[in-house]
């Protein structure tokens, strides 16, 4: 399944919907019984593309494109059902209120630990020794920085004691001494994590499905990354950026966005020919049948703000060594199964980026209608190599987008699709299905036929993203049949 030319080959059809979005009884979705389900969901509707948004483990804010590290996952998706049924839990009672399922989960997964301490079979404790040993690259450092984290009261390392800031060689090892047994839980949990995910992935290929993942262009600042590999990033002596990541002002924010990732020290990284990126994908990889690259154009040209700016107003365009970056990604693993995120300020030279390496790049149906012809986003301006999505996580549902439009808007769009008796958002998801483009990818929200309130995430705020749950109620009957139908019609059937 992890093919690339299986994938790209034929006509195909997904949804997007990040694993915490899944019902449960917990705080977010995770990794359970509720995955699997979709998964048989999925199947059912004839849908061969599960897409998600990042693994990694978050900060306070939850935002996956944010996160402690570019390797790890996210320990809050470990389902502890699955645990009980490996017998190194006991049988759960969960706690009344959700706002109390985070430190219930974590307490769960320490106990989890103690029971495979005490209960693992000798294969089981083998799988944990081969982890630890096949992941030291990275789990090393991620792991005695969670600690130190979580000593340091989930400050920044930043504001961390100089010894451990600067990664001092002695105050390391005291630390890893100090902190052993913190360690080794998020060694486990980590081990748990990837244990998980690798036992749903074989479900889902086994059922045809392939699991498209999500790579941010950038790391979080406050990352076990940064912190462990200075080198690669552009900071000064203290460790501060210069300058950071963000994008000018756009569809989405007047005074653009300022992300605050520190951009990399791109003269560092070519000399060592891209070693910190092959690592990286080699790591998305072994997760992911297909990657989705968000932010591609940062890979031709990357806006750069000064650092003491409050906005992404002020800021340049600086280029980047996208094609010596890829031609030696392509060097290392033979081929990229890859989709280009080519929303934004596109250039020529950002599409000849895509173009050279083959990368399929995306097209958004609520960014097509804004009157004119030529617009790239329209379905008769599509191209085979294309994703075509109705909107993603950053958009508004569908049914609401075309709510919020006046009556020339709300016209100009069903003139354009023939003024079809369906009710919004059906009209757009057929007119993705029947696009040339060699995937259609349709958010979780618009199948449910949901409105305003059920975005995923709203770029250039920081309050209330990343919560939206749906739950089974919410899946009109007769659905899996109706989208089965739309795909064998617009020859999407796997």
């Amino acid at each position: 399944m992890s093919s690339e030319t299986t994938l790209f080959s034929q006509r195909r059809a997904g949804v997007v919907l990040h694993p915490t979005s899944l019902p449960g009884s917990l705080a977010n979705g995770d990794l359970g019984d509720a995955a699997y389900r979709f998964v048989d969901f999925m199947h059912a509707a004839g849908l061969s593309i599960w897409q998600v948004l990042p693994h990694g483990p978050t900060h306070e804010d939850r935002s996956p494109y944010q996160s402690l590290s570019v390797h790890a996952g996210n320990p809050l998706w470990i389902s502890l059902d699955r645990l009980v049924e490996e017998r190194w839990l006991s049988e759960l009672e969960f706690p009344p209120t959700r706002h109390e399922t985070d430190a219930f989960r974590i307490h769960q997964l320490r106990l989890a630990h103690r029971g495979f301490e005490y209960g693992a079979r000798d294969e089981e404790r083998r799988a944990y020794s081969d982890f630890r040993q096949a992941q030291a690259s990275w789990l090393d450092d991620y792991a005695l920085f969670i600690a130190l984290r979580e000593e340091q009261e989930h400050r920044s390392w930043l504001d961390w004691p100089e010894p451990l800031k600067n990664r001092d060689a002695s105050a390391l090892k005291l630390a890893r001494t100090r902190l052993t047994s913190s360690i080794e839980q998020v060694c486990f949990e980590q081990f748990i994590f990837f244990r998980q995910w690798h036992a749903l992935k074989d479900y889902a290929n086994k059922r045809g499905i392939a699991l498209f993942g999500d790579l941010p262009i950038y790391v979080s600042l406050d990352s076990a990354d940064v912190w462990s590999q200075r080198e690669q990033f552009d900071l000064d002596d203290s460790g501060t950026p210069r300058t950071v990541a963000g994008v000018p002002p756009d569809y989405f924010s007047e005074t653009g966005q300022r992300w605050g990732n520190p951009h990399y020290d791109w003269k560092h990284m070519r000399a060592d020919d891209f070693s910190w990126w092959q690592a990286r994908l080699s790591s998305t990889f072994a997760l992911y049948d297909l990657v989705r690259i968000d932010h591609f154009r940062g890979f031709e040209a990357y806006w750069s703000i000064p650092a003491e700016s409050d906005t992404a107003i002020t800021g340049e365009w600086v280029k980047a060594p996208g094609k010596a970056l890829f031609a030696a990604m392509i060097k290392a693993f033979g081929s990229l199964p890859v989709v280009a995120e080519d929303l934004g300020i596109i250039t020529e030279e950002v599409t000849a980026l895509r173009k050279r390496f083959g990368f399929p790049g995306m097209r958004v149906l609520q960014f097509a209608f804004d009157g004119t012809g030529s617009n790239p986003y329209l379905p008769h301006q599509h191209q085979v190599d294309d994703a075509v999505y109705t909107g993603t996580h950053d958009n508004d549902t569908t049914l609401a987008w075309y709510d919020e439009q006046d009556s020339t808007g709300r016209d100009r769009v069903r003139e354009y699709l023939g003024y079809p008796e369906e009710a919004m958002p059906w009209p757009l998801i057929r007119t993705a299905l029947a696009s040339v483009g060699c995937l259609a990818i349709l958010p979780m929200q618009d199948l449910l036929e949901l409105g305003p309130g059920n975005r995923m995430n709203t770029p250039g705020t920081t309050k209330g993203n990343w919560q939206w749950r749906f739950n089974w109620e919410q899946v009109p009957e007769g659905l899996t049949k109706r989208l089965h139908h739309m795909l064998m019609l617009y020859g999407r059937l796997p």
